[in-house]
């Protein structure tokens, strides 16, 4: 038995355990921190995904408004309005042809056509309404996690809860506010003409020409920080928008030494731009970034380079995360924040330091009962807890684990649990002894015996735990990893590792007393 032992068992517990200290070591290096315990940002967010399937018609309504002038169908305007689209005519001679028209878009269904307002309404089908807002969510996620890591935030949590919301944790951030910012742009970039043929200050007072909308241009003082609006009458229709955008980097203007954006559209997007200079040389264009305006500049002559401006006295700061935002693309729809918690890093100093603190009395006041209720057996077990902690920080540390506040709760559960499992198996060896059977025997039928119970009930726990993983949040699944990984090491050290010690004790001569 003993060459037995001395052959595979003990190289294997070496070998095993000496993988766990490898990977482990530096253990502060390789184990993230959570939220909770290194401080940072958790943002619950909901995505308006209705606005989605609103600016889904918009775009159709544009799309069917080309069609229709390339086609020289006679009409008199092609509106959205929610879920639906409604084309007007003049009168019922080109119901027909628009009628046609609509049957090419599989994804609407006819509401009717009205005589009296001569209006033919179709409403998006409920299967693409659910498409759009689903797609949108899943855009949403990717443009903010885009986002993020192009900001630069370490290990973050990004995940999608219920129908329509995000849950964002950024720990460690140091400027919780500029990350809020930068998370909520919606970024929708627009280039639309200036509506230099009316009076905006008749436009202010109500009187608002056709096709027409105004938008204003926000200033913020840096000293006072008092805002300032400045009104633009503007064309409702977008000429272009940052679908086209290819790239946006931060620039420095050498005659004013002030930052600004440099953006480039694609292939698609260079040639609507020189169409757009071309066509409207000496009018204003203006750039606009979420309904506010930027800046206006007058077109000089046509632009074929695809390139653009975007200035409006930022700081270095405001133009990299401008810049930022566009590179990562529009979100789809806009986004609410519905809880937004700061968890401070010396409250995240004080859990950490609390959380080690109660793993250290919890294991220490179990090292103490097993050694003073089983003798040298506790001690037996103690080892085996100790390689427990051990495998357990080197599986987290392997897998670069997040550590949460209850996924210290996790560990701790774990070291009762590992040691109850010696529990069992101690108490069937003492009743094994009771009964006047040899140590060797005692131990074997104690080891037997007590293997089922420990199985079944170290089975049943792991399961739980997978079903929190599965279903639960993030400090919720920090909790069932650890205790899966704590139950999965227990099983090898209070089975295995201990049969192997006891084993060895077995093989010394002259042994003729088990103290347990």
């Amino acid at each position: 038995m003993k060459k037995d032992i001395i052959r595979w068992k003990i190289p294997l517990i070496i070998l095993i355990v000496g993988a766990a200290l490898f990977y482990s070591f530096p253990l502060k290096d390789k184990i993230k921190l959570g939220l909770d315990l290194r401080g940072g940002v958790h943002l619950a967010l909901e995505v308006e995904a209705d606005k989605a399937v609103s600016s889904a018609v918009k775009k159709y309504a544009s799309e069917i408004r080309e069609l229709m002038n390339k086609k020289e169908i006679d009409y008199d305007s092609v509106a959205s309005r929610d879920s639906t689209l409604i084309i007007k005519l003049f009168d019922d001679k080109a119901l027909s042809a628009a009628k046609d028209i609509m049957a090419e878009y599989a994804i609407f269904q006819a509401q009717g056509w009205n005589k009296d307002t001569r209006e033919l309404a179709f409403s998006l089908k409920e299967a693409a309404i659910t498409e759009i807002e689903g797609n949108a969510i899943d855009q949403a996620l990717e443009t903010i996690r885009s986002r993020i890591d192009q900001f630069g935030v370490a290990e973050p949590s990004i995940q999608r809860e219920g129908n329509n919301r995000i849950i964002v944790q950024l720990p460690g951030i140091e400027d919780p506010e500029r990350a809020m910012k930068l998370i909520g742009k919606t970024a929708l970039l627009e280039f639309k003409l200036v509506d230099e043929e009316h009076n905006i200050q008749e436009a202010r007072e109500g009187k608002i020409p056709p096709g027409s909308e105004i938008l204003y241009e926000k200033k913020v003082d840096k000293e006072t920080g008092e805002i300032t609006k400045t009104p633009y009458l503007l064309k409702k229709e977008a000429l272009l928008t940052g679908d086209f955008l290819t790239d946006a980097h931060i620039s420095i203007d050498t005659q004013y030494n002030e930052p600004y954006v440099s953006i480039s559209f694609n292939k698609a997007g260079s040639k609507i731009f020189a169409r757009i200079t071309e066509q409207n040389v000496g009018k204003r264009l203006a750039i606009i970034l979420d309904n506010n305006v930027y800046s206006d500049p007058v077109i000089r002559e046509k632009i074929p380079s695809g390139k653009a401006q975007i200035t409006g006295n930022f700081t270095e700061e405001e133009a990299r995360d401008l810049a930022i935002v566009l590179r990562a693309g529009a979100l789809p729809a806009p986004i609410k924040v519905q809880e937004n918690r700061t968890v401070g890093p010396s409250l995240g100093q004080d859990s950490i330091s609390k959380g080690f603190k109660s793993v250290i009395i919890g294991g220490l006041l179990v090292v103490v009962f097993m050694v003073v209720y089983y003798r040298v057996s506790g001690l037996v077990a103690n080892i085996a807890l100790l390689l427990n902690i051990i495998l357990l920080g080197g599986v987290l540390a392997y897998f670069r684990a997040t550590l949460t506040l209850p996924g210290i709760a996790g560990i701790i559960l774990t070291i009762g649990m590992a040691v109850d499992a010696n529990i069992l198996i101690f108490e069937r060896i003492r009743e094994e002894l009771r009964q006047g059977r040899p140590a060797r025997v005692a131990i074997e039928n104690g080891f037997a015996k007590a293997f089922l119970t420990i199985l079944d009930a170290n089975l049943t726990t792991i399961i739980a735990a997978i079903i929190l993983f599965q279903y639960g949040t993030g400090p919720v699944k920090g909790f069932a990893i650890t205790l899966t990984i704590g139950i999965l090491a227990s099983m090898f050290t209070a089975i295995f590792v201990c049969r192997v010690i006891f084993d060895l004790r077995l093989a010394r001569k002259g042994m003729k007393k088990l103290s347990i």
